[in-house]
């Protein structure tokens, strides 16, 4: 893709009309009410990965049906007072990876959180979190598993997952509870736009080049990526086309994001062809919060990269200090 999908003054006013199912609010909320029948039981195990400066712990939490999920909490060494916390979700196919290799938020001065995605975590970074949920017959990948059924459907355990992994970090006596921000890149950006929308407690929101928004869109004018396994999936199951659109309306992110109320700072790049400009346009000009956004022209998925997170530190800390 050399050029966005629609031309960029189109894109900054772009606000499609996006289906919603008249039950989804009742959906969540049952959804997240069933959840919180089981405790989150967060546990938190010190482990020595052979970093000096940062104090890391093996966490474990009751996910989606009490499912048990994984994650890191880094904290700068010698913590005293409770410290802002950056809940980091995690891009498509990987995982939380090793204790050592994403440090960036502790080395800033916050708690760092950094959420396993049940399931996936072996694609490009190591993961050690199950998915133990049966479903039917699906194309290889995550996108089409149970997408016949909202109720059924892969992204249902796993926003569950994200939403409770704030509850988990606030359980450790090194957060602040109040001061909460939540992250990711592509599938984490997706992840991080619904978690802003289906809670009202966090301090900042910070999707990159986020996924999993403008699916009806997305599955039509994607070059390349996990948008594809759904076009795939529908190609040989001609009969299920009305069937799975209508599930994922219920986990379109930039539906969800309608109802954040946190400051976010979004970044899109403008030669995505894995999660098109338009559909990061549609999640961002329809965001329920005070938002902005860094545009990144000659960009394709990488986004921004270290810019971004140059630009995401500087604003967390002003907001934050504010």
């Amino acid at each position: 893709m050399s050029l966005p999908d629609l031309p960029l003054d189109e894109l900054r006013s772009y606000q499609p009309d996006l289906p919603v199912p008249a039950d989804m609010s009742e959906f969540w909320t049952q959804t997240l009410a069933a959840a919180a029948a089981h405790p989150v039981g967060a546990v938190f195990q010190p482990v020595r990965p052979g970093l000096r400066l940062i104090e890391t712990f093996d966490v474990s939490f009751a996910g989606y049906g009490g499912n048990p999920v994984r994650g890191w909490l880094h904290v700068p060494a010698g913590w005293g007072e409770r410290l802002p916390c950056v809940v980091q979700y995690v891009g498509y196919g990987g995982g939380r990876g090793l204790p050592h290799e994403n440090l960036l938020w502790a080395a800033a001065g916050y708690a760092h959180f950094i959420m396993d995605t049940r399931g996936q975590g072996s694609a490009w970074s190591v993961g050690d979190t199950a998915d133990p949920e049966p479903v039917g017959p699906s194309h290889p990948g995550f996108m089409t598993r149970g997408i016949l059924d909202p109720a059924s459907y892969y992204y249902r355990r796993l926003y569950v997952d994200c939403v409770r992994a704030v509850d988990a970090v606030r359980e450790h006596a090194a957060v602040d509870g109040t001061r909460i921000a939540v992250t990711g890149n592509s599938q984490g950006g997706g992840l991080t736009l619904a978690v802003a929308g289906l809670r009202h407690d966090l301090a900042a929101v910070m999707p990159d080049v986020p996924f999993l928004c403008h699916f009806r869109r997305a599955v039509q004018v994607a070059e390349r990526g996990p948008y594809l396994e759904v076009a795939r999936y529908l190609k040989i199951h001609r009969d299920h086309v009305d069937a799975a659109l209508r599930t994922l309306d219920y986990f379109d992110a930039a539906v969800i994001g309608r109802n954040a109320s946190a400051p976010a700072l979004f970044s899109v790049a403008l030669q995505d062809d894995i999660c098109p400009p338009s559909t990061v346009f549609a999640a961002y000009n329809g965001y329920g919060g005070p938002h902005q956004i860094r545009e990144y022209a000659f960009n394709n998925h990488e986004g921004g990269e270290g810019f971004q997170q140059a630009a995401q530190m500087a604003w967390l800390a002003a907001l934050l200090a504010g």
